[in-house]
């Protein structure tokens, strides 16, 4: 091909994009909705690329949660999203990592409801950077898959309405005025004070959004048809609460650290936090009756853990029944969670050297405040896999209320103390 035929063909390439980019209609980044988080630093209507920063309050938490919605999308182009995470800071102004911020995967959906996971992205010091090619002329892009106050209420309100056994209610009203949504499941024709009870909640840190779907995935399968789930309701009330820091969640702002400490450091004598204060109250209640047996806290982790794992009781706080207990119910979850995320065989504890506050977390606080009977543990899924999407939660959702369930056979406040 002569050196001409070569230019004229660069030429008409140039025309056709030229063409194409004036044709197609302008992309628009927006975050204002309901969890949304974004700072537009460019959008190159020319080459479809769009770079943003998360744009949370450092005093209402790590900014590192980001979700935003794009419109202007011709059906099937390619788009290019970047993430800047450069800027990230902590309250107290000091630095926080950018690894918090970039996901290997992102999350994008179509229609706010179905969330896939992008191809991994190219990382580049301190941004990540992946192209998708939606279907729609609407896209909407997230750090992990949403899950907002609004799909709390609808899932409670679903179950309610679905299952005769299903209860949904408000635990209470946030600082600000939001509800916070709850269920219990419960058999109403039974009315024995002696029913075992299990509490469930997640999002005590509100960008940790996997906790939510690992939530969902155990809540929908203990009001289902699998033999153990039907056997666990028989004898057990089960608490789940979807959100806990329903604020945070609501303003796309990462709740952990917050100002002036999390939900998950204030379970004190006196509670800042208002779903704190009223999960507090129903534990003390459902342990003064003798019928507290489990109560399980939903996490994600940093980003470098790559299977589930749960933080255990501190050597301060345990005892051998208390210790023996808690490792039965992990041998039984550990034979449970096995694909598609493996559960850790690591355990490590939230002692006086996890934290300063290290009493005032809610697992650490449950096993210093209830019978001795009572597993309180905290349960990390971690949100940087190929698995860490709404179908991966969910199912190590299943796969813990399977364990609890078949931990449960024997009642744990009839066990005798290990000699």
């Amino acid at each position: 091909m002569s050196r001409m035929h070569c230019l004229i063909m660069m030429w008409v390439l140039s025309m056709f994009l030229s063409f194409s980019a004036a044709t197609a209609e302008e992309l628009v980044v927006s975050a204002d909705f309901p969890g949304g988080s974004a700072e537009v630093v460019e959008v190159d209507q020319t080459q479809r690329t769009i770079v943003v920063r998360p744009a949370g309050d450092p005093q209402f938490g790590w900014p590192c949660w980001w979700y935003f919605q794009v419109t202007g999308v011709t059906p099937g182009e390619e788009l290019t999203v970047t993430v800047d995470a450069s800027q990230l800071k902590q309250a107290n102004g000091q630095k926080l990592s950018s690894l918090w911020a970039l996901p290997a995967r992102a999350a994008f959906s179509t229609d706010q409801r179905r969330w896939s996971q992008t191809a991994a992205g190219k990382k580049q010091g301190e941004t990540c950077t992946w192209k998708v090619k939606p279907d729609a002329k609407v896209a909407w892009f997230a750090w992990g898959p949403p899950f907002v106050p609004s799909d709390a209420e609808a899932l409670v309100k679903t179950l309610d309405q679905k299952h005769t056994h299903v209860t949904a209610f408000e635990l209470c009203k946030t600082r600000a005025g939001r509800s916070v949504p709850a269920l219990v499941v419960s058999r109403k024709e039974d009315d024995r004070e002696d029913r075992m009870v299990i509490w469930v909640q997640a999002r005590q840190h509100a960008w940790e959004s996997g906790g939510s779907w690992v939530g969902r995935g155990f809540i929908e399968w203990a009001v289902g048809d699998d033999p153990l789930a039907v056997a666990l309701r028989e004898k057990a009330d089960i608490y789940f609460v979807p959100i806990m820091d329903v604020d945070n969640v609501a303003t796309g702002n990462g709740g952990k650290n917050q100002v002036p400490h999390d939900h998950n450091r204030d379970w004190s004598e006196m509670p800042r936090w208002n779903a704190v204060q009223a999960v507090m109250k129903s534990l003390k209640q459902f342990d003064q009756q003798n019928r507290l047996v489990m109560f399980v806290d939903l996490h994600n982790p940093g980003a470098n853990s790559k299977q589930p794992f749960f933080y255990i009781a501190p050597p301060e706080l345990n005892t051998k029944r208390r210790k023996a207990l808690q490792d039965t119910f992990i041998t039984v979850c550990r034979e449970e969670m096995r694909e598609p995320l493996k559960l850790d065989q690591s355990t490590p504890s939230t002692g006086p050297k996890y934290d300063k506050r290290w009493k005032e977390i809610s697992s650490n606080w449950v096993r210093s405040a209830t019978r001795e009977h009572v597993v309180g543990i905290t349960l990390e899924t971690c949100w940087n896999t190929p698995h860490s999407n709404p179908q991966g939660y969910m199912t190590v959702g299943q796969q813990l209320g399977r364990g609890i369930a078949r931990y449960l056979k024997e009642d744990p406040r009839m066990s005798p103390a290990p000699q």
